[in-house]
């Protein structure tokens, strides 16, 4: 019996050590038992028991395929397709559009850490890297934040001709077109650049890079719509807006109540084909001061103008708002931010034809489009804006918890304090990876819908506790508004970031596994066309071969889970070394149990788990926290594994495996068949639950980081504006920290040899005191009072006449002409 089980055993450590396929272990584990069974030399009863599996298996799988569509997978086509809810045309577009990378590979349950692993590190070119030290540089000097948020409620004129004139709205519009042609890298720190200075400057940037009428038409407009549009938009000519939501259909776009007939209509003194449209949008970014207006709507032709369909689908065209029946130019203002967005409408609008992205060939493939092209806005703009956002709560929180004192200590000692910004570290360095990933996919053609949808999510909401954990920090510092609050327009407008693009609950709970498990999983999609292809046997045909090989595949991620689980991930290889190896073996482990686990909840709710949102969502925080703590240890590997840096990974990485993991422990104790729940946690976590949140001591080595200028802290922060003014705040908190370090060890000296200033002395009698008797020199005395000056203007807050408190409003301005 003892030979017997270190035999199963030490082919299952073969079996996950070497990656074999499934049907090479069955045929060793047969041979294995045969051979124990014939020399006596295996236990004869657990022998038989395990060929009696093993045998009929690989019958089954390998060499009767005749008899396993009979027995097993005809029987399960016809099961299936009784069985499946119907999917619509806007899910079925949904899950087709884009493509998957990296997060296929975390769904397959063994990843191949090459195609990560083995990309370039992002970089910018000599060109990108001068327009980020020169026009965006220059834009984030020229644009004061208190000014455009407080003041105009908008962006200077000179701020809207510099963004215009320096060809900010075509960052990612080739050069044939007049753009910059940057990649999605330079595009992303661009954004995150401009966000570390003024959200509204990065939102009015962004958008038109982003999701809307120039990312359309560079995909799908026709060659005319190309020459004439995209030049104009790229040199500010034009500014595009796009409207989707509807009041009646926010996230349900596929909803909207907008429509368009097809009819005959007037242009130029033609008699043309067009559709005659009415539509009512909301929270359209750039909106009131659009020229150029994208439009989504759903299509009709009743009078069959165009063909026999009625229903035509949604459809996208363009529309200079200026024409007669659109009305624009009304504002909303999301939380106070001064970007411009609000509602536009249109009443019996008639559009041309050709005024339909890509020409009548595309009418009815606009849901199609706007899918594809999310990936800019989820993948590259929003993860960028929220990376900006944590880059300056952690820099200026270090520096903050080191020269402000309490109790006659810094507050940065304080454990309390160490917690939080061990917090506030580990988290920029997570999202900031997940960013950086997400450019590199796209450089690669990827169009990853998935991945940008988990980036999108991930980092605005792990931007959201960054800035939260910031403010505690800050204290009334933090709450107190004014030109010297650098915390509180992010705190306050963060919520818009997690609710555009994709709602984050929405993006959590129904995108990110309710479509990943169908785009990502190796087999479900091919099964789920094989059952709808219209040619009955083939799809049969195509169904057994799917699913004999699914068969494997669950059956692999069964025995990779349980001995990885058993060895907590050491039975992998992992890739790398030292940091790498350890956090890439426990990644391993738990993706082949997301792997299992995810089939055994389809093969138990199939059709049903769309309703289950709330495990939808914990698979969706499983994949998205190994997809953050991959990509930290591509950003640790890429900055040359520096030991400096290790606190940082470990941290993000530790942070994101329990979150992980907690996730799939979540869905066990949620399972729906309890007994089937209890037996799979034996499996998933045979040697109990492992990983857990860093530690004190790792918090504490963070927090030292963010607290200690240095080349660790200035990569972690890199791109971040830091004015060269010493009348700017930003200015004012590095000058600080560096004066507060030179002043450290003579401060403490001075606190040692009972010599600290006292209540009954002011603070230049106290210098000077100090002067005269010896105890300081004139250089030490002129650090103290210039520490204390800088120090003083950091921890400061603003303060108003009541006049200038009173309710002021630029409601009368005329935005578009102001624009």
């Amino acid at each position: 019996m003892i030979t017997f089980f270190v035999a199963l055993i030490l082919l299952t450590i073969a079996f996950v050590w070497f990656r074999m396929s499934m049907q090479t272990w069955l045929v060793a584990a047969t041979a294995v038992m045969g051979i124990g069974l014939v020399t006596g030399t295996t236990n004869w009863f657990l022998s038989i028991v395990m060929l009696l599996v093993t045998i009929p298996l690989l019958v089954l799988l390998f060499f009767a395929p005749e008899l396993r569509r009979k027995l097993l997978t005809d029987p399960l086509y016809k099961l299936v397709k009784n069985s499946m809810p119907p999917i619509s045309q806007t899910e079925q577009e949904a899950i087709d559009a884009g493509t998957v990378w990296w997060d296929a590979e975390l769904f397959s349950g063994k990843p191949h850490w090459d195609k990560l692993m083995s990309l370039p590190k992002p970089m910018l070119n000599q060109e990108e890297r001068a327009f980020i030290d020169g026009p965006v540089e220059e834009l984030c000097e020229m644009s004061d934040d208190w000014e455009i948020s407080h003041v105009k409620n908008d962006l200077p004129e000179n701020v809207w001709q510099y963004i215009k004139d320096q060809r900010f709205f075509g960052l990612n519009a080739s050069k044939e077109y007049g753009g910059h042609g940057f990649s999605s890298y330079a595009q992303s720190c661009i954004v995150q650049k401009l966000s570390t200075r003024s959200g509204t400057v990065a939102v009015t940037v962004m958008v038109p890079n982003s999701l809307g009428p120039a990312e359309l038409l560079y995909h799908y407009g026709t060659e005319e719509q190309k020459d004439y549009y995209l030049p104009r938009l790229s040199q500010g000519k034009e500014v595009p807006c796009f409207g989707l939501t509807n009041p009646w259909a926010g996230s349900d776009a596929a909803g909207m109540p907008d429509s368009g007939m097809v009819c005959k209509g007037m242009r130029d003194g033609k008699e043309v084909l067009g559709f005659r449209i009415n539509w009512e949008k909301r929270y359209i970014t750039l909106g009131p001061v659009a020229t150029l207006l994208g439009l989504a709507f759903k299509a009709y032709d009743p009078d069959k103008l165009l063909g026999e369909e009625y229903d035509l689908g949604i459809t996208c065209v363009l529309i200079p708002t200026d024409t007669e029946g659109v009305s624009i130019g009304t504002r909303h203002l999301p939380l106070n931010a001064s970007f411009q967005n609000g509602p536009n409408w249109g009443k019996d609008v008639f559009v041309p034809l050709d005024w339909v992205i890509g020409g009548p060939a595309q009418i009815g493939q606009g849901w199609r489009m706007l899918m594809e092209s999310l990936a800019a806005g989820r993948g590259i703009s929003l993860p960028a804006a929220g990376a900006g956002a944590a880059k300056v709560a952690a820099r200026t929180s270090g520096a903050y918890a080191r020269i402000r004192e309490q109790f006659g200590l810094e507050i940065g000692k304080f454990e309390g304090v160490e917690e939080v910004l061990g917090a506030i570290g580990g988290l920029t360095y997570l999202l900031d990876a997940g960013r950086v990933v997400m450019t590199s996919a796209l450089e690669l053609g990827e169009k990853p819908a998935i991945m940008s949808a988990i980036v999108k999510q991930q980092c605005t909401d792990l931007s959201r506790t960054v800035v939260n954990h910031a403010m505690d920090l800050h204290g009334g510092k933090g709450i107190c508004m004014g030109p010297g609050n650098y915390l509180a327009r992010a705190y306050q407008q963060i919520p818009i970031g997690i609710t555009v693009e994709g709602a984050n609950i929405l993006t959590r709970s129904l995108i990110i596994f309710g479509q990943g498990a169908m785009r990502c999983h190796p087999y479900l999609l091919k099964e789920v066309k094989a059952v709808n292809n219209p040619d009955v046997e083939q799809g049969r045909a195509d169904f057994d071969e799917a699913m004999s090989d699914h068969i494997q595949y669950v059956m692999a991620n069964k025995m990779r889970s349980f001995a990885l689980g058993l060895s907590r991930g050491r039975l992998t290889q992992g890739v790398g070394y030292g940091v790498i190896r350890k956090y890439s073996q426990q990644i391993e482990h738990l993706s082949a149990s997301f792997a299992w686990l995810s089939d055994m909840t389809l093969m138990i709710l199939g059709g049903d788990l769309k309703r289950k949102e709330m495990l939808s969502g914990r698979f969706a925080d499983a994949l998205s926290n190994l997809y953050l703590a991959s990509s930290a240890l591509k950003r640790f590997k890429d900055n040359g594994e520096d030991a400096n840096e290790a606190p940082l990974v470990e941290w993000a990485c530790q942070y994101a495996l329990y979150q992980a993991q907690q996730a799939i422990d979540g869905i066990l104790r949620n399972f729906p068949v309890k007994i089937l729940g209890i037996l799979m946690r034996i499996a998933i976590f045979p040697s109990g639950r492992y990983m857990q949140l860093p530690d004190d001591k790792l918090n504490q080595s963070v927090a030292e980081i963010l607290q200690q200028p240095g080349e660790v802290r200035d990569r972690l922060t890199e791109d971040m504006y830091i004015s060269g003014s010493e009348n700017e705040i930003s200015a004012q908190i590095e000058k600080a920290l560096q004066l507060s370090i030179e002043s450290a060890s003579l401060r403490k000296r001075l606190k040692k040899q009972n010599l600290e200033q006292t209540a009954d002395i002011g603070f230049e009698d106290w210098l000077g005191k100090l002067e005269s008797n010896g105890d300081i020199s004139l250089e030490e005395s002129d650090m103290l009072r210039r520490n204390r000056e800088v120090v003083s203007q950091v921890i400061s807050v603003d303060d108003f006449a009541p006049i200038e408190c009173s309710n002021k409003t630029n409601s009368h301005l005329d935005y578009r002409e102001a624009g």
